[in-house]
């Protein structure tokens, strides 16, 4: 079956559901995972000059650790599954390029990640790393969705 599973996360708790089922998937598939945390690059939206150093630093400083207890989460579920992991935090401006960049590097057959399942004029104004991943990827995609909650967004 598979034998490399790449898992992004963005440290929310769907993520956190893509993070289970990577993992459940591999310990049954006998694979590996690998977890992608990108961050966001600097964008400069300052009023002088001098909060830019200070302020680009900080941002540094932040989504780096905020990197490093993403990918704590999915090695520690690794760990708790006896399923071999290796962890990557990448810069980039858009996600879904690192996504797809990092499955072919590290010749992941299937990438394992979360949908906030935004539809309509919503998905197409915010956009979607998911569908970006589903459009341009060549390697095969299990999306893992929301799960919807009894008399919320369906009909009985």
């Amino acid at each position: 079956m598979f034998k490399h599973l790449l898992v992004p996360t963005d440290g929310s708790a769907l993520s956190d559901a893509a993070i289970q089922m990577a993992v459940t998937l591999a310990r049954e598939s006998g694979a590996k995972v690998t977890a992608l945390h990108v961050i966001p690059e600097f964008h400069v939206l300052a009023y002088g000059t001098e909060m830019l150093a200070d302020t680009e630093d900080r941002f540094i400083q932040v989504t780096r650790q905020h990197a490093e207890n993403y990918l704590a989460v999915v090695t520690k579920a690794a760990t708790q599954a006896g399923v071999e992991c290796d962890t990557v935090a990448r810069n980039h401006a858009h996600p879904y390029e690192a996504i797809i960049s990092v499955a072919e590097q590290r010749d992941c057959d299937l990438i394992v990640m979360a949908s906030h399942g935004r539809g309509g004029m919503r998905a197409m104004l915010l956009g979607s790393e998911t569908q970006k991943v589903l459009t341009h990827s060549a390697i095969p995609v299990l999306v893992v969705r929301q799960p919807t909650q009894p008399g919320v967004g369906h009909r009985a």
